[in-house]
């Protein structure tokens, strides 16, 4: 299956991509009904996507997507040729408008990135009867397929550009959710839900080592590792940005690929017995992101 996008570009390298279609009830039951069964009434119809794929290189892109606040042209369809990106317009393809509500980017150290996107549908969803026009490939490139390869960058504060290097990371995971309300009138076309954007935010995750002989705050191959504990003391927005690395030990960023402020929500200094010590952070987004 491929699912395709406003640009006419398929969502590649995808494991699973799937739609949910719901009809929404309400409760008819009444005082006078003979029993206790519940008799529900459908009011509604609404639908969404679910896509997970193994690469993220469209990182930038789909954050810009789902920044925009407007909705966009979905296609669900079976594909074909050598990399699955062409569409077929098979007799169960779909399309409609939707939204992208939520988005978890994966960087984990040393192994492949990944995503998870959820697309809110607003209004119906029905056959396709698009044209077949080859798709455009989304392939990523070599020096992005692994996480170790992109790392978190913070500065101490919210002026200063952020040269910080998160080093000895093993996890790293970008999130952004788009809150809807369903803005459905009685003059809606067959009782699909219309949905429109309420809010956005954004938290980061990303865990490290604290190694032997170091602290949170100490070097690492003289790079210097950003004050964790005081900025979580702080309680005030620092920068941070998302950036390919390159250098010795993949610690000098090159190309951004997201940036912007966030607060330090939480942090976790672990202690495991016969285990390496390490700690887990949670940074919350503070006003809108940038993307490259």
């Amino acid at each position: 299956m491929g699912m395709i996008g406003t640009s006419l570009t398929c969502l590649a390298a995808a494991t699973n991509c799937s739609i949910t279609l719901t009809n929404n009830t309400d409760n008819a039951s009444t005082k006078d009904d003979v029993g206790l069964a519940q008799k529900p009434v459908t009011v509604s119809k609404s639908w969404q996507i679910q896509v997970d794929a193994m690469d993220v290189s469209d990182t930038a892109a789909l954050l810009a997507m789902i920044k925009s606040h407007t909705p966009f042209l979905v296609m669900w369809d079976e594909t074909q040729t050598s990399d699955n990106q062409t569409r077929a317009l098979a007799n169960f393809s779909r399309q409609g408008m939707a939204y992208i509500t939520d988005a978890t980017f994966t960087f984990n150290d040393r192994e492949n990135c990944a995503k998870q996107v959820t697309l809110i549908g607003t209004g119906k969803i029905d056959a396709s009867n698009g044209s077949s026009a080859i798709q455009t490939s989304v392939n990523p490139p070599a020096s992005i397929t692994k996480g170790q390869n992109i790392r978190l960058f913070l500065s101490s504060d919210n002026t200063t550009a952020p040269a910080k290097v998160i080093a000895a990371a093993r996890q790293l995971q970008l999130h952004v959710s788009l809150s809807m309300e369903n803005v459905t009138t009685k003059d809606t076309e067959g009782d699909w839900q219309v949905q429109e954007p309420t809010e956005l935010s954004y938290d980061i995750t990303t865990s490290a080592l604290m190694r032997s002989g170091e602290d949170i705050t100490s070097q690492v191959a003289a790079q210097a590792l950003n004050d964790v504990e005081t900025i979580y003391h702080n309680g005030t927005p620092v920068k941070w940005k998302i950036a390919n690395t390159g250098g010795a030990n993949n610690r000098t960023a090159s190309s951004t690929i997201a940036s912007g402020s966030v607060v330090l929500t939480q942090l976790q200094l672990n202690g495991q017995n016969r285990a390496n010590a390490d700690y887990q952070a949670t940074l919350t987004g503070y006003g809108e992101y940038e993307v490259a």
